[in-house]
């Protein structure tokens, strides 16, 4: 177990509390567990070159022209809006290249190592096989996915609110943290959508999950999303937000393991014991719904 979660501090916090700080976390725990680094390069290097070369296009062509029109409505502080416009412009480009890419894989892969680094395998035996040795590289533990394994599946629905809220960031002030909720609010379960996989939950029961979860998972999105907009490191992130996913259902997962009595350690956030529904082998999970995360 990392030295990160091993802290009493640490393991002393409620999984439901600070959710917004998991992205984070993930940042953290990537750069203290060598494992994980390889995944950071192959086809990582390439896209983050070419997010870079794009954002450096729209900085070029796309800021001054913004940033000019935005100064008729919001004076000086037309030039940082038109910063967060670029920026936002530049991380939806991002996710065309993650999809075009087929990035995912390697998000699957560091969210399901970090599980393993944690003791979680358990979670995976039914999708992916994860060698029995306790000691050596966890990432070099996994298997091939039995199932489908996909991390976060792309939503369109998602795409086309991103780029519908983007005009949010021309309010002046107030724009940048409404865009940046209402982004945050669809982008937090989605970021667990391996998770929701995992356990084996059906399209009703991921949906009551996640409404009585709402303001953890929208903390979660937003810090998320948030670090999508940090130019020539976005593609980094996705990598590390995967892992700080992976870190929070590992808090969850041990809060919700019985105790002698045979109950469940409880907290604001409602995270009690989950059964998790029986799949045959190599069965599929269901397909994702545009629905899912309402």
């Amino acid at each position: 177990m990392s030295n990160l979660l091993a802290s009493p501090k640490w393991r002393a916090r409620p999984a439901s509390s600070h959710t917004y700080l998991y992205p984070l976390q993930g940042v953290a725990y990537l750069t203290r567990n060598r494992f994980l680094w390889p995944l950071l390069r192959s086809r990582l290097l390439p896209v983050t070159i070419l997010s870079t070369l794009a954002f450096i296009f729209l900085l070029t062509f796309a800021y001054l022209p913004q940033a000019l029109l935005l100064a008729i409505f919001h004076g000086r502080a037309a030039f940082f809006n038109a910063l967060i416009l670029v920026l936002g412009e530049a991380a939806a480009l991002t996710q065309l290249l993650f999809e075009a890419f087929f990035v995912d894989e390697t998000l699957v892969d560091a969210f399901d190592a970090t599980l393993v680094a944690e003791g979680q395998e358990h979670l995976l035996l039914e999708n992916r096989p994860v060698q029995p040795s306790s000691e050596g590289d966890p990432r070099q533990r996994l298997g091939r996915p039995t199932t489908s394994a996909v991390f976060a599946p792309f939503s369109f629905r998602q795409t086309i609110e991103f780029i519908l809220l983007l005009p949010l960031t021309l309010i002046p002030w107030a724009g940048v943290p409404l865009f940046l909720w209402g982004t945050g609010y669809r982008a937090g379960p989605l970021l667990q959508y391996r998770y929701f996989v995992l356990k084996g939950f059906a399209k009703q029961e991921k949906r009551e999950y996640i409404k009585n979860r709402r303001r953890s998972y929208t903390g979660f999105g937003i810090t998320a999303i948030t670090l999508q907009l940090v130019p020539m490191l976005s593609m980094a992130f996705l990598v590390t937000t995967a892992v700080g996913s992976a870190v929070w259902v590992t808090n969850m997962e041990r809060e919700q393991a019985p105790r002698s009595d045979g109950t469940s350690i409880q907290h604001d956030g409602g995270y009690g014991a989950t059964q998790q529904p029986s799949r045959a082998p190599n069965e599929q999970p269901p397909p994702y719904s545009e629905d899912d995360n309402v």
